[in-house]
């Protein structure tokens, strides 16, 4: 009996083993690469490689060039430094000028993966700031692709790019013509189609995805005829291209503030000069936001953005759509996005002892409006408080400026890229969705008012299962939203469609067609009712149709 029960032991012993599937070495482009293998269950685990380059250390406003590889085995087992950025509190700058590296999650049941779809992530920051990793608290990284790896069994892919002066800045001319970020993301792109088979993925289904400037750059690489053929899918959270905020129409100003604070001189020596400064010096010479200063609203100065350069970006984004007509693409909003801006813009919005004047909220409204004047703000105040009545509560007014700073920055723009995706899709599908989950910071001895909903970057912890992680943070209601999300944006990644795929849904989500112009209000408490249509139309037809048709008083 008791050789049996050794036999028996030893069985499961191996057991154990067999579990841990794993893919060891992996010969990539540049060289093997070996990653940590995280064991999540008896037959569940995931392989993290840490800090991949898929490009050189690039040149001062150069586009990145190839890696030339490495000798031995590349120990990818520790994230790279973020690309060299200023601070939040724009005093200092941190990170590093070699950044141009990956991260990859591939999860394995029994046996190790293949021909798993694959999913790369864009960060967002204002195109200023951001990482591959996100914030972190301790070792818990806000992007880290394992729940969404694990859950829906596809392979997640963080990529870092270039932000702020050294990502971003162009003279508006072939001299430094910019949008060196972009090219960072379509060379980590382009090196995941060449690579990611030796990982288990499948070159052929690649979703990218990304949050505010991330959502947006999503956007600008679908637009891009640079992508062709690299991925089939994409996913724009909170940003698209039409943002106001995500393409700078006037690059030569901030190069040429640039320049100055540098020490440069802005004639035709300018573009040598810059070449030639410390990178730290052109990061601490970004320009500076200051709250509430006359250049209110702060949003209008987000000016390091991508530009319409005659190549990455041949056209204005509005002229780029017949290159997206093959890829699906689903794309929404936070139905408070815009609260984090507004609250900054009219600081009583967010204090819940200070009453918000209407003045304050015409004040707002007459910076989104000033191309056309007084005219355009009278027309707009007039559709925002039509449903005032003669004595607006508290609540009527805070809330009406919240829906302006959102429907501006975010969801009308949102809702146009929608509009002509589907308008010029011939394969491609398309879906719209409204986050609409109460934010976690309102309510009774929290800071914000009850009222508020989805704000700005609420969607991450979702996306990214933080309410599995860290659950002591979260409840159940958060737990159900985050596994909603993770099933259809798989899904989506898988197939195309949100509600095929190895994944469970609780409501069929319909495409969006030019007739119909459903969308799906994404929430906690889901059922037959969130489905919708025609998303503020009034306001969308406010901002693209009535205010543009308005004589412009733009200098």
């Amino acid at each position: 009996a008791m050789e049996k029960l050794k036999v028996l032991f030893a069985v499961v012993l191996s057991l154990g083993t067999a579990a841990a599937a794993s893919l060891g070495v992996v010969q990539t482009e540049g060289g093997g690469v070996q990653g940590q293998n995280i064991r999540l269950g008896l037959f569940r685990s995931v392989d993290v490689f840490k800090g991949i380059p898929f490009a050189a250390k690039p040149g001062t406003f150069e586009k990145p060039k190839p890696h030339p590889g490495w000798d031995g085995i590349l120990k990818a087992t520790k994230f790279a430094q973020r690309c060299l950025q200023i601070s939040m509190l724009q005093t200092s700058s941190f990170g590093s000028e070699d950044c141009l590296y990956l991260n990859i999650w591939v999860p394995h049941g029994q046996n190790v993966s293949s021909n798993l779809p694959v999913m790369i992530w864009l960060y967002g920051g204002g195109f200023i700031v951001g990482g591959s990793m996100g914030p972190n608290f301790l070792t818990n990284y806000l992007y880290s692709g394992q729940e969404i790896a694990d859950k829906g069994n596809v392979i997640v892919v963080s990529v870092g790019y270039r932000v702020g002066t050294l990502g971003f800045l162009s003279t508006g001319d072939s001299r430094l013509p910019g949008n060196y970020g972009l090219w960072d993301q379509h060379a980590a792109i382009a090196w995941v189609n060449r690579n990611i088979r030796s990982f288990g993925g499948d070159p052929d289904n690649i979703t990218i995805f990304g949050e505010s400037a991330g959502g947006a750059s999503v956007s600008f690489q679908t637009l891009s005829p640079h992508n062709k053929g690299l991925f089939k899918r994409a996913i724009s959270q909170s940003g698209v291209a039409f943002c106001p905020w995500a393409l700078n129409r006037n690059p030569r100003k901030v190069a040429e503030e640039v320049a100055e604070t540098v020490g440069c001189p802005t004639d035709d020596r300018m573009e040598a000069c810059l070449k030639s400064t410390d990178a730290v010096a052109l990061v601490m010479a970004t320009p500076i936001i200051v709250p509430g200063s006359p250049d209110y609203p702060g949003v209008n100065n987000l000016s390091l953005s991508p530009v319409v350069d005659g190549d990455f970006l041949p056209d204005q984004p509005g002229n780029l759509f017949h290159n997206a007509a093959e890829m699906d693409y689903l794309a929404g909003v936070n139905n408070m996005d815009g609260h984090l801006f507004t609250s900054k813009d009219i600081p009583s919005l967010g204090d819940k002892n200070q009453d918000t004047i209407v003045e304050d909220v015409k004040r707002l409204l007459a910076a989104y409006t000033k191309e056309t004047g007084q005219a355009g703000l009278e027309i707009a105040f007039a559709e925002y408080s039509s449903n005032w009545g003669s004595t607006p509560t508290q609540t009527t007014i805070k809330t009406t400026a919240v829906d302006i700073g959102t429907d501006y920055l975010f969801l009308v723009p949102i809702q146009t890229a929608i509009f002509q995706h589907a308008a010029n899709a011939k394969s491609g599908r398309t879906y719209s969705y409204l986050l609409s989950e109460p934010s976690l910071l309102a309510g009774p001895g929290k800071p914000y008012h009850d009222w508020v909903g989805a704000d700005h970057a609420d969607d991450l912890q979702y996306v990214f299962g933080k309410p599995f992680t860290t659950p002591k943070a979260y409840g159940d209601r958060q737990r159900d939203l985050s596994g909603y999300i993770i099933a259809y944006w798989t899904n989506f990644a898988r197939t195309g469609n949100p509600n095929k795929g190895n994944l469970k849904v609780p409501v069929t989500w319909p495409e969006f067609t030019i007739t119909g112009q459903k969308f799906l209000d994404i929430n906690a408490k889901m059922n037959e009712s969130s489905i919708g249509q025609e998303m503020r139309q009034r306001f969308v037809h406010l901002w693209t149709s009535t205010l543009p048709s308005l004589p412009s008083h733009a200098q």
